[in-house]
């Protein structure tokens, strides 16, 4: 299925400039980070390697549910480094050696790939099922009923460059929007936990609302969806977990540990009694003890969201952005399916078992 963002508080529904991307890219040569793994001892080489990696407030990300039910042991290690808001930003600090692995949308994928970023992706770690997806929510009086009087209006997101972004632009066009009425609509981009609470302030006219978040506002009521992505494109695999290509080569079986323990994490959650689910993310959030973090919002939660057994990447994952990236000049062309993932490190890519 998030630290607060630091671009603008509105922004225009377009793509960050390409240059950005280039930029932080780059960054990576300028600086003295060490991109290879480290062991839990603190020292490169033997012993079993540590993924620094950053997480998300209030939720239990799948790699840490892996690591919980004991599907690294011995092969690999979490090493936890804050946490994150954006996709975009989480797979910009893989791509530059802050960490080890990130995950975003498809989209963000593709165009960090074009811009030149040395990454690949693994394994699918999100998406949208009958169950949880992304929905964007108006106020039950407010006046908006269809995608083509968003001209003007305020959508609160998560971040500028995501899927949300995506998500609105292709509905847009879908509702023959021009490409000027599109910019005249605002993107908000505000911390998840914050949306649902700056649309009840009438600070935003619609809400960008996925997983826990989006079923403790239905629970609050008083809102309704004005669209979904069930409605634009129907179950589907929205995000995947990407590392540098120089660590895919290094480190291969780090690598390979990594994405079959996040495959099984995946069905596990698929397969597992949501009770039971909810009562080992309680047990997660409770022993890490991270500030400013609760277990309020996990009752909420419904399922992985991910159509893919066992994660496993194909191309149609990212044929939903193409048209965004496009149009939005965010690309001039979209990378090839093979810069763009790899299931060689997904043991059940081959076996479906």
């Amino acid at each position: 299925m998030k630290r607060p963002s630091t671009t603008d508080h509105v922004g225009r529904l377009r793509s960050p400039k390409r240059a950005r991307l280039v930029l932080a890219v780059l960054a990576a040569a300028a600086t003295a980070v060490v991109t290879g793994c480290t062991t839990s001892g603190g020292a490169a080489g033997g012993g079993v390697p540590a993924l620094r990696y950053q997480g998300w407030n209030d939720q239990v990300t799948l790699p840490e549910l892996a690591d919980a039910l004991g599907y690294f042991d011995g092969k690999v290690k979490l090493d936890w480094v804050g946490n994150t808001t954006s996709g975009p930003q989480d797979i910009q600090s893989a791509a530059t050696g802050q960490t080890d692995f990130g995950g975003a949308f498809g989209g963000a994928v593709e165009k960090l790939v074009s811009s030149g970023a040395p990454i690949k992706a693994v394994i699918n770690y999100y998406g949208g099922d009958a169950k949880s997806f992304t929905g964007y929510y108006v106020l039950k009086g407010s006046p908006l009923t269809s995608a083509k009087q968003l001209i003007g209006k305020k959508v609160g997101v998560n971040t500028l460059g995501g899927q949300n972004e995506a998500d609105i632009f292709n509905q847009l066009r879908t509702a023959g929007l021009s490409a000027g009425q599109i910019k005249k609509v605002e993107l908000v981009p505000l911390p998840p936990p914050n949306i649902e609470n700056a649309l009840r302030h009438h600070q935003i006219d619609v809400a960008s609302l996925s997983g826990q978040f989006q079923q403790l506002a239905l629970a609050h009521g008083g809102i309704r969806p004005l669209f979904t992505q069930l409605d634009e494109y129907g179950p589907f695999n929205g995000g995947q977990y990407v590392f540098r290509t120089d660590f895919l080569e290094k480190h291969p079986d780090a690598v390979r540990a990594f994405t079959a323990g996040v495959a099984r994490a995946i069905e596990w959650e698929t397969t597992t009694p949501r009770k039971k689910v909810l009562a080992e993310f309680t047990k997660i959030i409770n022993a890490r003890k991270r500030s400013n973090e609760d277990t309020t919002s996990i009752k909420y939660w419904l399922s992985s969201g991910i159509p893919a057994q066992h994660g496993v990447i194909a191309d149609k994952d990212f044929a939903h952005w193409k048209s965004w990236l496009l149009a939005t000049g965010s690309v001039q062309t979209v990378p090839a399916s093979s810069k763009l993932y790899t299931n060689e490190f997904n043991p059940y890519a081959k076996t479906g078992k």
